[in-house]
C-alpha cells in the first residue's frame, strides 16, 4: 500500500469508546475509507452508518472481514481481543487493540508472536505514549542515561470511574448516545476484573514502556467496595531485574479534575511514574505536566511542556495505525509486547488476590 492510498478500514466492537474517540478520529482523515462496523443491536449500527458513513454494518465480525480490509480497529469486549484481533491479522489487515489487550497473558503473547509472523502490525490503545510529556520521558531514558539501573518504580492513578465500575453512570469521553454495557466492565468474565484492567493496564503500560522491566512476582490487596469488581487497588512487585515497585489505584468520580480544566474535554487524570535508580531518577507526573530528569553526574532537567502536554488524549493510536498501514516511516509507541507485559501484571495482581500470597507471573522461573 503506497502512502497516498486510502486505507479500507472496519471497527469491530463499535461501542461507546471507539465512537467517541476512534471512528471520529479515522473519519477525519481524507486517506481513510470506513468500511464496516460491528457491534451488538441493528439500532446501534445504523445510527453509526448514519453519522460516520460505514458502507457496511453488520453483528458478525467473521462477515466484516470478508471485505478486504487494510486495517481493524477492535474495540470489542476484552475477553474477545484475542479472537478479533488475531482474526483480523490472519484476514490480512493491521489492528489497533482496546487495552486491556487480554485477560489472559498467554493469549496477549499469540497476538505478539501472530503479528510478527505474518508480518503485520499491532497497536495496543495506550493514548500517553503519543503524548508530548511521555515522548520526552522516552528519550531521556534511551537517549539521556536515564536513571543508570533501575532499583523502585512507583505508579499511582486515580480516575474518574467510579460510577462505570459500579454500573451507575457512563465516563468522560464515551459516545453520549452509546451507553456502556455495563457488563463490559463489571462482569468479570468479560472485562478480567475492574480498575485493574480498566486503567491500571495504562498506568503500567506506560511504566513499562518507559523502563523495558518485566514483572516477576505480583502482591495485590483490592477494595470492591460492595460492587462487582475493584475500585481500589495497593499492588507491590519485583521485577526480572530485581527492581521493586508499588501500582496504586483509585476509581473517583467521574467529574474530578483539578485547576481551571472544566472547560476542556477530559477530566484531568492523576497518574504519576517514578523512577529511581542508581544515578538518578525520573518523575513523569501527567497530573500537572511535570517531568523532572536528575542524574548523579549534574543532569536537573525540568524541561518546559506544551499546555497540557499530560492531559489524555487517544489520536496516536488510531493514526499511527493508518501511517503504519501505508508504510509510513513512524514508531509504534505501543506494541503489543508492552500489552502483553502490562497484562502479566494485572493477571498476576488476580492471582494474588485468590491466594493470598505472593504470586509469580506465569512462565516465569
Amino acid at each position: 500500500m503506497g502512502a497516498n492510498d486510502r486505507v479500507r478500514v472496519g471497527v469491530i466492537g463499535a461501542g461507546s469508546w471507539a465512537a467517541g474517540n476512534h471512528i471520529p478520529v479515522l473519519q477525519a482523515r481524507d486517506d481513510v475509507e470506513l468500511v464496516v462496523a460491528v457491534r451488538k443491536g441493528m439500532d446501534a449500527l445504523e445510527m453509526l452508518k448514519d453519522r460516520f458513513g460505514f458502507e457496511h454494518i453488520t453483528e458478525d465480525y467473521r462477515e466484516a472481514l470478508e471485505h478486504d480490509l487494510d486495517a481493524v480497529v477492535v474495540g470489542s469486549p476484552s475477553v474477545f481481543h484475542h479472537e478479533h484481533a488475531k482474526a483480523a491479522m490472519e484476514a490480512g489487515a493491521n489492528v489497533l487493540c482496546e487495552k486491556p489487550v487480554t485477560i489472559d497473558p498467554a493469549d496477549a503473547w499469540d497476538l505478539d508472536a501472530t503479528a510478527k509472523a505474518l508480518g503485520r502490525e499491532l497497536v495496543i490503545s495506550f493514548g500517553w505514549h503519543y503524548r508530548p510529556t511521555v515522548i520526552e520521558a522516552k528519550r531521556m531514558m534511551t537517549e539521556d542515561g536515564g536513571v543508570g539501573e533501575i532499583e523502585h518504580i512507583l505508579v499511582a492513578m486515580a480516575s474518574g470511574t467510579r460510577e462505570l465500575l459500579k454500573a451507575t453512570g457512563a465516563y468522560e469521553g464515551s459516545a453520549t448516545d452509546f451507553m456502556p454495557d455495563w457488563d463490559t466492565w463489571t462482569d468479570p468474565a468479560m472485562s478480567g476484573g475492574g480498575y485493574a484492567p480498566a486503567q491500571l493496564s495504562h498506568a503500567m503500560g506506560l511504566a513499562l514502556w518507559l523502563s523495558g522491566e518485566r514483572a516477576k512476582d505480583v502482591f495485590a490487596l483490592m477494595n470492591n467496595v460492595g460492587a462487582r469488581v475493584d475500585l481500589h487497588d495497593a499492588i507491590s512487585i519485583r521485577y526480572q531485574s530485581g527492581a521493586t515497585g508499588v501500582l496504586s489505584g483509585a476509581s473517583c468520580p467521574s467529574q474530578a479534575g483539578i485547576g481551571d480544566i472544566a472547560d476542556e474535554p477530559w477530566p484531568r487524570h492523576q497518574l504519576q511514574v517514578r523512577f529511581y535508580g542508581s544515578e538518578g531518577q525520573l518523575i513523569v507526573d501527567l497530573e500537572r505536566d511535570f517531568l523532572w530528569h536528575f542524574r548523579e553526574d549534574g543532569t536537573d532537567n525540568k524541561p518546559d511542556l506544551p499546555d497540557h502536554a499530560g492531559l489524555y488524549q487517544c489520536d496516536g493510536p488510531p493514526s499511527t495505525l493508518i501511517d503504519l498501514t501505508q508504510g509510513k516511516d513512524v514508531p509504534n509507541r505501543s506494541p503489543a509486547e508492552v500489552g502483553a507485559r502490562s497484562v502479566e501484571v494485572v493477571a498476576a495482581a488476580y492471582e494474588s488476590l485468590r491466594t493470598g500470597g505472593l504470586a509469580r507471573v506465569a512462565g516465569l522461573d
